[in-house]
């Protein structure tokens, strides 16, 4: 199949039609609007039953920078980034040559041919569609702001007529989303028939990259890691979230505050049955989450790596008096302010041995938001099993982009595990009640909850104290209970998520990874293994590591860490905590703060494999 190109075109080979199997990405500038009419075409893609993934990159001020937004449709289901488009949609001139450098041999560009395409930014393998978008809606609308939102409307039209998008289901999103307002409604439907009736008439359409209608994605959801995060904390019992805004958490504490006026709220009296309170600072935040879990309350924070620097006093605290708390880490590129927009897993270390002195905190890795909402319970019984701080690591990839996931379910049988908690009857047939005696060797011991009963503790304690909760300076005392502290640890190997190992036949050598890296290491792991590679993976899930982390890696000559961070923090942390060799970890690390391809696993994997005998 030909497409007829403008004047400014060479002439190109044309790709093979592809249904359901392309990318494309669209270019423009922050602030215009644009987020809008790239969420509604995401939103066509998966109403229409097909496959698809989206990552929105913009940058870390209000408005005036470049920004992308990046759209992967996969017929066998693969999610991760692709570094490479079918298509791209150049809205921002400033970015034009890097922009159309991104394009595949054979691909498509269009532009606003409003203005003309400098001769130096053409390619002689692509195709050139230029599109008089700003011409076509200066004509069609009288405002400024109208000319300059609606543009995006519009070149979501030429898209749904190259791409062969259902133009019913388009109609019933924009209807959806703007119905409350009649006007907004109709200037919408213009400007997306604006577009799509130029595209039909000046090229030929769909292109062959196109999409085909499948069965309704009924068992599947669009939802981002933030918003899933919220709704199982809510899920899991919290009524407390103490925070302090940053990017990209923030949206946490905003779902989570959504969802409890919709279901924390007393139908009886009206009164608020929970309490979210926005801190003067990340450290006042992490105290009051460890307030309320002192009292008895479900409580979390959100944040992200600045912040937990931050909490480092208060996690030291919750860590040795044996509070328990939920700290949310929606990581980000750093250190120090770094990249506030981009993804990373830089907070692998820091949060495993958060605070001075002798600290290890349990961690959770979710790798989607499907696993975030079901992590946020496991992170709250966690918690008050343990009586300690509990770490979820989610990412600004996972928190902030849509990813298409299955449905969310629930068992109603459920009940939270409030761990040892005395009432007033146990502890009225006690003659004293110690708050740091373990009796059964688990090392775990029983809490009260201040106030339900003399005989219980109504004081804690972060500075030295014995089994019985008494001060000390004693060194024998002092080792006795942070022994204990250590074998409760090692007793969590048992309760945290267990890592996920796909096996393939004939495998010598491993990856291993953790977190959102997961949809890249599949797609890697297959096209190795099409290429006569096979590797055998294990995605970590939780820390401490169970035995079945050791033993995968043991099973191994070579295993290959993939991690997004500079320093292999992942593979520094198997080294630390388990008894593998070095030598037969090697590690990959992509840590650029885009989201990881499965290109860079693959070739971090033949690279690791050069010289080594297989």
């Amino acid at each position: 199949m030909s497409t007829r190109t403008s004047p400014e075109a060479a002439p190109c080979e044309t790709l093979s039609v592809r249904v359901n199997e392309f990318a494309l990405k669209i270019g423009t500038v922050n602030g215009t609007g644009s987020a809008s009419a790239n969420g509604l075409l995401m939103q066509a893609i998966f109403r229409m039953g097909v496959p698809v993934s989206g990552k929105n990159v913009f940058p870390s001020n209000i408005q005036g920078l470049p920004t992308w937004y990046e759209i992967r449709v996969s017929g066998a289901g693969y999610t991760a980034r692709t570094p490479v488009f079918d298509l791209f949609v150049a809205m921002n001139a400033s970015t034009y040559e890097k922009d159309i450098a991104e394009l595949a041999p054979g691909g498509w560009l269009i532009y606003d041919s409003s203005w003309p395409l400098d001769a130096s930014l053409q390619r002689p393998d692509v195709h050139v569609l230029g599109v008089p978008l700003a011409r076509l809606c200066n004509e069609a609308f009288v405002s400024s702001r109208e000319r300059s939102l609606l543009k995006n409307i519009a070149y979501l039209g030429v898209l749904v007529a190259l791409l062969d998008v259902d133009l019913d289901i388009l109609q019933e999103l924009l209807q959806e989303t703007y119905g409350k307002k009649k006007e907004l409604v109709e200037s919408n439907q213009r400007a997306l028939r604006i577009g799509y009736d130029y595209a039909k008439a000046a090229f030929e359409c769909p292109l062959p990259i196109q999409l085909k209608k499948l069965a309704p994605p009924d068992d599947k959801i669009l939802i981002n890691g933030n918003t899933a995060l919220a709704l199982g904390c809510v899920y899991a019992g919290a009524t407390v979230s103490a925070w302090y805004p940053i990017t990209p958490a923030t949206s946490v504490a905003d779902a989570f505050r959504s969802f409890c006026q919709r279901f924390r709220i007393d139908p009886e009296t009206g009164k608020n049955r929970y309490l979210v309170v926005q801190a003067e600072d990340e450290l006042a935040a992490a105290g009051i989450v460890i307030g309320a879990g002192w009292m008895g309350a479900r409580a979390f924070t959100s944040t992200s790596g600045p912040g937990i620097s931050l909490m480092s006093e208060f996690l030291g605290l919750a860590y040795y008096a044996e509070i328990p708390a939920v700290f949310i880490d929606v990581q980000r590129t750093g250190p120090s302010t770094g990249m506030p927009t981009r993804t990373q897993q830089g907070d692998i270390l820091l949060c495993a041995y958060a605070s001075h002195g002798d600290t290890k905190h349990i961690l959770l890795f979710p790798s989607d938001p499907n696993e975030c909402f079901h992590f946020a319970l496991e992170a709250f019984d966690l918690a008050e099993r343990f009586q300690t701080p509990v770490f979820i690591l989610s990412d600004l990839d996972i928190g902030m982009n849509d990813w298409m996931v299955p449905q969310l379910t629930w068992d109603d049988t459920y009940r939270p595990d409030r761990g040892k908690v005395l009432g007033p009857a146990e502890l009225e047939g006690m003659k004293a009640f110690y708050r740091y005696l373990d009796t059964d060797g688990d090392g775990i011991t029983a809490r009260t909850l201040p106030g339900v009963h003399p005989r219980g503790a109504f004081f804690t304690r972060g500075s030295g104290h014995n089994k019985f909760g008494g001060y000390t300076e004693d060194p024998n005392e002092y080792a006795d209970v942070m022994e204990r502290l250590a074998r409760k640890f090692l007793s969590a190997r048992a309760a945290v998520p267990k890592a996920m190992i796909r096996l393939k036949p004939g495998a010598k050598y491993a990856v291993v990874s953790v977190g959102g890296c997961n949809a890249a290491m599949l797609e890697a792991v297959d096209i190795l293994a099409a290429a006569g590679l096979p590797l055998d993976y294990m995605r970590v899930r939780g820390f401490p590591f169970g035995p079945e982390v050791e033993q995968f890696l043991q099973t191994h000559v070579l295993n290959f860490v993939v991690e997004q961070n500079r320093d292999a923090q992942l593979r520094s942390l198997l080294t630390l905590e388990t008894s593998i060799a070095k030598d037969q970890l090697r590690s990959v690390t992509p840590f650029g703060g885009m989201p990881l391809n499965a290109r860079q696993v693959i070739e971090g994997v033949r690279a690791g494999l050069e010289g080594v005998s297989r």
